[in-house]
């Protein structure tokens, strides 16, 4: 069985608003490296919306982009993704996958089915699955910004706190620290 992985960019002060994180090579780097170490991306219905506005067209070429976010699109274009959704069921962009139904066992069945793991990248969904005890390790990119709103990690709550164990940390020389935690068993 494979680990889901939640991995989103976040402010200090717990902000997840995209556009808030810093959007540099070196960023684009680390979550490249990810998407590779993994099997599968899983996404809310909000965020997949998001990534398929933009990022199918970067991979096209119809977007100038740098390099770096060159190659973050085509791996994504190739990498599959599942959307979880109870309003949309179609997902037209290459290697997109609906899971419907009860969300606790298609997100269990999705980790069975993957080895290298699920990259989870969407807040709102992040929380339900925490919720359900369904995710393994955190791998958050902290960057040196205090944006004083909202959207915050979890911020429709949790039943208890999570206690976590520290696997790594490493500062990028853009400033922001790579986390990486696993759920204290």
């Amino acid at each position: 069985m494979g680990a889901l992985i939640f991995s989103l960019n976040l402010t200090l002060d717990g902000c997840v608003d995209h556009q808030e994180g810093i959007a540099d090579d070196e960023t684009h780097a680390f979550f490249t490296r990810l998407m590779d170490e993994g099997g599968a991306m899983l996404w809310g219905r909000v965020t997949y919306e998001m990534m398929e506005s933009y990022w199918p067209a970067v991979a096209r070429g119809d977007v100038e982009a740098p390099p770096a976010m060159r190659e973050w699109a085509v791996k994504l274009e190739a990498k599959p993704k599942y959307v979880v959704s109870s309003t949309r069921k179609d997902f037209p962009w290459a290697n997109s996958h609906h899971i419907a139904g009860d969300l606790r066992e298609g997100v269990q069945k999705l980790k069975d089915a993957t080895p290298a793991g699920v990259l989870l990248g969407s807040g709102k969904l992040a929380t339900e699955l925490d919720r359900l005890d369904l995710i393994d390790e955190y791998k958050m990119l902290v960057h040196p910004r205090i944006a004083g709103h909202g959207p915050t990690l979890h911020q429709g709550g949790l039943p208890g706190t999570r206690q976590l164990e520290l696997l790594s940390a490493e500062p990028l020389r853009n400033g922001a620290v790579a986390m990486q935690y696993r759920r204290a068993r």
